[in-house]
This record gives structure tokens, C-alpha cells and sequence, in this order.
């Protein structure tokens, strides 16, 4: 990704460094910096006109959230099962936080800045001291996946789960306590917002709700009409809303009279993952492509400026032959195919045939890969992708993903074989 001129506005559109080197999964800003957490295991630090300040690396798998948490903190999440505090300004990791059993994908700091939460596929909340590291709580959600977390005033925390339950939390001696359930048995819910006197969430069915605080009453129900919404996004001034979806699209809603406003169409490929608002005027979007965008959400449809470098699928995937479009649809967006290319979740397939798997210098592999005996072949290659990694190569780091044509499998190992020479 190539982050651009982010604080600086639409005239400081020159790009002027290169970035991540897969997906941006998570967006925010913290004070005159943006923060980016990335598909390569790391977090980026963007201060004033795109210029960056530093990796933070600590975490050993994709990078889900990052926020500001206060006083020169940082928190992240990760597919690794945990959470990492970071000084900004060193970019040292300064305590892990380490309890979950599932991804980690939501955050959200308490308003006295104290403590925080965390919501997690293993279908639990946690409640942390920020200042101690202790773990004040870790308490089971539902039967479900907990998406996200926020917190609406000092003693009451909502969580979001994928069994379609919005549940809210009080904060008492014991930790989190539940309230109620105040939404239950409706498709899984992605993502909240909490707003002045309001609570935004967008669910798996393309819908967006608000409820009025503290009374839990319904504000609004919006359809988008477009599945799921994936991210969703307040402006400083809580006048506006944006809601990113798996088409591509980020719609626009006035907060005032929750009317839909305009819609941009942010991604021609995947879905949008992130959003975060610089301004009250300008919100930056990103998703599965290697780039982000600045729009101007009272502006012209289209994008102030592009952040992109490095894009690994440069062409029409329908101009290309089907072992190339295998690999852009199943490999790219963790593997290059040249030596030292970096920033990728995985390590390079230059020269994989007859390489040993979890040998390569350089790349921190799971200890299942590196012994499990494997030498990298045509043959090896097409039961990995016709048993899929979890069976053939379990407790490794690859995602779960299969190739079910024999043809498609035989098409993508030829053309490994050209492109990895």
C-alpha cells in the first residue's frame, strides 16, 4: 500500500513511500497519525503528509484492529490470539495481553482511558487494565463469534456477535457483568459504532441499525441492499456515518435524520475492510486490493488520491491464462514470486520446487511446517491445494483454502514453475 499525502489534503498527492504488502484489515487515526493494521502481520504508523514512521512488529499472524489507546499507546489484535500495547514513539511492544483462544478482531478503550475491551472469535469479551496488563475478565458471549466491541459510557460495554446478538455489558467488582440481550436472533452483526446518545451496527444481511442511548430504543434500520456490511465509520462530529460493504461500496448516512446519502464505489475488486475518517470531510478506505483511498465524502466520486505501490495483480484477471489467475485469486495476497520481495504473510515461492517446507531464511515459520518433512513438488504442491493446508499441513500458519479442479491445480503448478524460476 502506498500511503500518500494522507493529512496533507488532495494537493499532496505525489506518493512518496511504499507500505504493507497484503490487505489493510484495520484502519484508525490517533491524534496528527494514521494507523493501519495489515494481512502482513504488521501495523503501520503514518504521521503528517503520508510520511511513515515505523513498523510495529510483534504480532505472528494477520493483523485484524489497531486503536489509539491514550498517552502514546497503541493496542493491535491479531489472528494470533493476541493483543500487543506499543509506544508510539519507540514502536516497542510494551505488554501482551493473552487469554483469547480465536482471533482477536475487536477493540474499543474505555472513555476514563483505563481499561479496554476485546472481542474475539472464541466467542468471548474480555476486559483488561490498560496500566497493569491484568485481565479483569474473559467471559463467554453466546454461542457465536464476537465481532466487535464498544463502549457507550463509563460503565456500560456492547459486544457484537455472529449468532445476531448485540449484548450489553455492565462494568461492576466482578468485572463485566451482563445487562441484556438487547438484540437476538437476527444474522450476525460485523461491526459497531458508538455515537452522542447512539449506537451504529451494520450486519451479515446488508443492514445498518441505530439504537438511541441509554434507553436502547430503535433510531433507525437502513438496507443497503448489498452483502455484508464489513466496516463502519463515524466522522469527528458524529454527523455523518460511512458503512463499508462486501461489494465494494461505502455509503453515506446523515446522522441527523439517519437519511442514506450518496454512495462510492471504493473497490473494483473484494470488499472494504477499514474505513476511518481524517476529518470531518475525508475518510480513507481499504480492503483486499494492495491499496487505500482518500475520498472527499462532499466531493467529486472519486478518489482525492490513491495510495498504491506494489500491486501484485496488475491485469484484467479475464486477460490472462488460468494458471496465473489461480495464483492471483489463491496465492497473491500472502506470497510474491520474486526473491526480497517484502512485507508478505508469506515467504516468497521463488525457486519452491525442491525446497524444503519451512526452509527458507528470513521467514519466521510455524514449527508444524518447518517439521513437517515436506519437500515442495509438483507432486506435494497439488495435495496441498486438493486436501487443503489444514489437513496437509495442519497447525501451519496457511489459511484454509482448497483448488477443486484438477485442472485448475495442474494449470497453477505450470505456472509456478515458469514464474518462480
Amino acid at each position: 500500500m502506498l500511503l500518500a499525502g494522507l493529512l496533507g489534503g488532495a494537493a499532496a498527492a505525489e506518493p512518496v513511500l511504499t507500505g504493507h504488502g497484503g490487505p489493510v484489515k484495520g484502519l484508525a487515526r490517533a491524534g496528527e497519525m494514521i494507523l493501519t493494521a495489515s494481512f502482513d502481520n504488521s501495523v503501520g504508523l503514518w504521521g503528517p503528509g503520508g510520511t511513515h514512521m515505523r513498523w510495529l512488529e510483534g504480532h505472528a499472524a494477520a493483523v485484524n484492529v489497531v486503536i489509539d489507546a491514550g498517552r502514546g499507546r497503541l493496542l493491535s489484535g491479531g489472528d494470533d490470539f493476541e493483543i500487543i500495547a506499543w509506544d508510539a514513539d519507540s514502536g516497542s511492544a510494551l505488554q501482551h495481553f493473552s487469554g483469547h483462544r480465536g482471533k482477536v478482531m475487536g477493540l474499543a478503550l474505555s472513555p476514563d482511558g483505563r481499561h479496554f475491551a476485546s472481542a474475539s472469535w472464541d466467542g468471548a469479551v474480555g476486559l483488561w487494565d490498560l496500566d497493569t496488563g491484568t485481565r479483569l475478565a474473559l467471559v463467554q458471549a453466546g454461542a457465536g463469534a464476537v465481532n466487535a466491541v464498544a463502549f457507550a459510557g463509563p460503565d456500560r460495554l456492547y459486544s457484537a456477535s455472529a449468532d445476531g446478538t448485540l449484548r450489553r455489558w455492565e462494568l461492576g467488582e466482578s468485572g463485566l457483568e451482563p445487562g441484556r440481550d438487547v438484540l437476538t436472533g437476527g444474522f450476525g452483526i460485523n461491526v459497531l459504532v458508538p455515537g452522542p446518545g447512539w449506537l451504529a451496527y451494520g450486519t451479515v444481511d446488508g443492514r445498518i441499525g441505530a439504537l438511541a442511548l441509554p434507553s436502547e430504543e430503535p433510531l433507525a434500520e437502513i438496507s443497503l441492499e448489498r452483502t455484508p456490511v464489513l466496516a463502519l465509520a463515524a466522522n469527528p462530529a458524529a454527523t455523518l456515518l460511512a458503512a463499508g460493504d462486501g461489494q465494494g461500496f461505502i455509503t453515506l448516512i446523515e446522522t441527523a435524520d439517519w437519511s442514506l446519502g450518496r454512495a462510492l464505489h471504493a473497490a473494483e475488486r473484494g470488499p472494504v475492510w477499514a474505513l476511518a475518517f481524517l476529518d470531518d470531510h475525508r475518510l480513507v478506505a481499504a480492503g483486499l486490493a494492495d491499496h487505500a483511498a482518500v475520498w472527499a465524502v462532499d466531493g467529486p466520486a472519486e478518489p482525492l488520491f490513491t495510495m498504491a505501490a506494489g500491486q501484485r495483480f496488475k491485469v484484467d484477471p479475464a486477460s490472462v491464462g488460468n494458471g496465473e489467475r489461480q495464483f492471483a485469486r489463491k496465492c497473491s495476497v500472502c506470497h510474491s514470486l520474486t526473491p526480497g520481495d517484502a512485507r508478505r504473510a508469506g515467504p516468497t515461492l521463488h525457486h519452491i520446487f525442491g525446497r524444503e517446507a519451512g526452509a527458507l531464511p528470513g521467514y519466521s515459520y510455524s514449527e508444524a511446517l518447518a517439521a513437517s518433512g515436506i519437500t515442495w513438488s509438483p507432486e506435494t504442491l497439488d495435495r496441498l491445494f486438493d486436501l487443503g493446508p489444514e489437513h496437509y499441513t495442519p497447525g501451519s500458519k496457511m489459511p484454509m483454502q482448497r483448488i477443486i479442479s484438477a485442472q485448475d491445480r495442474a494449470d497453477l503448478i505450470d505456472y509456478l514453475r515458469d514464474a518462480t524460476r
